[in-house]
């Protein structure tokens, strides 16, 4: 019999017709033990997040406006839930305990995660599984950094009291035993995590979406799904900005291999996308999947000689050190090198950066392309077939879109363009209608 280790996310949680959807699924064979969850979703498009309710309410409270209505409707929201699924797990008293941390002052970690805790004490009662709190399991370090080992060993003796549980997704402890939160979707973490502690079989993330397409639907009309999709695939379009699997979720899953399959709750007999160490699905596509993102800046640099020049790129990197800069790519040539920079590390930060390096690089020119985006093409079948990049570049040329910048990796499983962020959707059709038949 597999293991199986779920995660349900927001959108399957949302309301007690989706949790009863959840129990279903669960119900299908004794192998799915575990189970994660995240905090309620939206109910409708004009409904709000849980967790987006909670990180208001934390803003009330530090403005010091009244944030007692915001506090009442999440509460009201969870104590609805609770009498439709028909369980007692004493919502009221959690709400008393957290109502006293707020006048004593509470982070916004804190705040958050209580999103998630309570979802799974409702959806543990209503399943009949033991309820496992993240808290002492999920381990950071002091400065915040995660701790993967600890956090294995913590999570796996855990486990192992508990033929069937439900954990909370999202959050851990630093070691003080103040609450840590990842970043947004960490849920998706939290069950690679506890796929991984309890060696699972596979891994079954469940979200609204039937595993992955090859473009984004908004972009490309009826775009194809990914049957099947490696590990490092997927990396590379999580990254830029495929967006069904929190990128750090696959680091845990890949590290025990763990297959991890995305599902989609309301269409339960769907068998959505596979994601292994394997190749992908030999369904004869030479590309796996386009993705990109918007708002980034390119600087080029131009300096005589800068080949010849030990240390250059070092002090590039130095200056961006100090104004806490991270770079998205460094293409480079002889006597250039171009970085690009996502607009939301930059901020206003652009013209005092710029001077810097004027005065300590000697550089001969530099030059600002702003308004500029993104777009990997990835497919591991792209190294072993001659003439990729040809068809690529000549699809964007066929449909007027200027490439102003062009970087692979020395895995050759994808190529990333820049173009001007007016052309990124002709880019990415153009692309997709070249390689996807």
């Amino acid at each position: 019999m597999s293991l199986v280790v779920a995660k349900f996310g927001g959108s399957s949680a949302a309301d007690g017709i989706q949790i009863r959807k959840i129990k279903s699924i669960a119900e299908r064979g004794p192998g799915m033990r575990y189970i994660v969850v995240s905090a309620p979703g939206k109910r409708f498009a004009t409904d709000n997040k849980i967790t987006d309710m909670l990180y208001l309410l934390k803003t009330q409270i530090d403005i010091g406006a009244p944030y007692e209505q915001v506090l009442q409707v999440v509460k009201e929201r969870f104590l609805g839930l609770e009498a439709d699924l028909g369980v007692s797990v004493g919502i009221a008293g959690e709400f008393a305990a957290i109502e006293e941390k707020l006048r004593g002052g509470v982070s916004a970690d804190y705040l958050a995660s209580r999103g998630e805790y309570l979802s799974a004490k409702l959806i543990a009662a209503f399943l009949g599984y033991d309820f496992v709190d993240a808290a002492g399991l999920l381990l950071f370090g002091e400065k915040g950094k995660f701790l993967y080992e600890e956090t294995n060993k913590a999570l796996a003796g855990e486990l192992a009291k508990h033929g069937r549980a439900v954990i909370p997704g999202f959050f851990g402890t630093l070691p003080d035993g103040s609450v840590k939160t990842f970043s947004r979707g960490g849920s998706d973490i939290t069950g690679a995590l506890v796929a991984r502690a309890a060696a699972a079989d596979v891994y079954e993330n469940w979200t609204d979406v039937s595993g992955f397409l090859m473009a984004d639907p908004r972009i490309v009309e009826n775009p194809k799904a990914i049957k099947s999709i490696s590990y490092k695939e997927l990396r590379e379009l999580s990254y830029m900005g495929a967006s069904v699997l929190h990128e750090n979720a696959i680091y845990p899953a890949r590290l025990a291999g763990i297959p991890i399959n995305i599902r989609n709750t309301n269409i339960p007999d769907d068998p959505g996308t596979f994601i292994s160490a394997d190749d992908t699905d030999g369904s004869g596509q030479l590309i796996t999947g386009i993705a990109g993102n918007r708002d980034f800046t390119v600087i080029g640099i131009y300096k005589n000689m800068m080949s010849n020049e030990i240390g250059f790129i070092k002090r590039i990197l130095s200056i961006l050190e100090d104004y806490s800069i991270p770079i998205e790519h460094i293409p480079s040539g002889i006597d250039t090198v171009s970085l690009v920079i996502a607009d939301k590390f930059l901020g206003d930060k652009l013209g005092d950066l710029i001077e810097d390096f004027e005065k300590k690089l000697g550089a001969d020119s530099i030059e600002l392309f702003e308004n500029m985006s993104l777009i990997a093409t990835v497919g591991q079948g792209m190294a072993s077939v001659p003439g990729v990049a040809a068809r690529l570049f000549g699809a964007l040329t066929e449909a007027g879109v200027n490439i102003r910048m062009i970087d692979q990796g020395s895995s050759e499983m994808n190529i990333i363009v820049g173009v001007e962020t007016k052309d990124f959707e002709t880019a990415i059709r153009a692309i997709y209608k070249t390689f996807i038949q």
